[in-house]
């Protein structure tokens, strides 16, 4: 059987956790990125997802790398973070974000399900942030709440396919995206944990290890699964 992943944003974070995941599982791995995977084995498709003509650059190699496959495990994974609020909030911003995190998400369905056969999957990274709000975080908080709707109208669209799906919605995991947001200041990650039942940050092995059970068993379709770590309630 050629097994296939499909993933975008597999350089780092979630993203490279899940190729590494795959690959150990005997999956053949295709990450799409600005900058490629390092690991040994996956092949990189050099696409920039946030741009508003990349299929026309990248549909036919796509098509290429997906002709062969018996089953296709599609992660939309790349997404973007910034701080901004309904108050600065800028229309450019706004649609840079919602184009990586959530039309992306869909140009790619469009090229890669009329090569999924039976069994094949697609797995939505979402948020916490899919299903809540924290304040500066506007256009993020927009495009995961817009992911968890994406992947329940997948599955509606998808009835009969034998193609299931499902929305992983991780909490705060220490990935460079998350630093990058939060910076340095270890009052802020202190703040962060003490909300954690657990009192750590998940680490992206264990969501890979979530996307990967989501993406092995199909009664897992249409379902939003939380990886926080429980969050502590208030």
């Amino acid at each position: 059987m050629n097994k296939l992943l499909v993933i975008t944003g597999a350089s780092k974070g979630i993203g490279l956790a899940t190729a590494k995941t795959f690959l150990e599982n005997g999956y053949q791995v295709l990450n799409i990125s600005r900058s490629p995977c390092e690991l040994e084995g996956v092949q990189n498709l050099s696409l920039d997802l946030s741009t508003l003509d990349w299929v026309e650059q990248g549909a036919a190699q796509l098509g290429e790398a997906c002709k062969d496959a018996t089953q296709i495990v599609l992660v939309h994974n790349a997404a973007m973070m910034t701080k901004d609020s309904v108050q600065t909030l800028s229309r450019d911003v706004l649609a840079r974000v919602l184009q990586l995190n959530v039309v992306a998400a869909a140009q790619l369905n469009g090229l890669l399900i009329p090569h999924m056969e039976d069994g094949s999957s697609i797995v939505y990274i979402g948020s916490t942030l899919g299903t809540k709000a924290v304040a500066n975080t506007h256009a993020y908080v927009v495009s995961k709440h817009a992911t968890v709707g994406q992947m329940r109208a997948t599955c509606q669209d998808l009835a009969g396919s034998q193609i299931h799906t499902a929305c992983i919605c991780p909490g705060f995991t220490e990935t460079e995206m998350l630093q990058a947001h939060l910076g340095a200041n270890p009052e802020v990650r202190q703040q962060i944990t003490s909300g954690i039942t657990l009192g750590r940050l998940a680490q992206p092995a264990e969501i890979a290890q979530t996307v990967w059970f989501a993406s092995q068993n199909q009664v897992i379709n249409g379902a939003v699964i939380h990886a926080n770590l429980g969050q502590v309630e208030h």
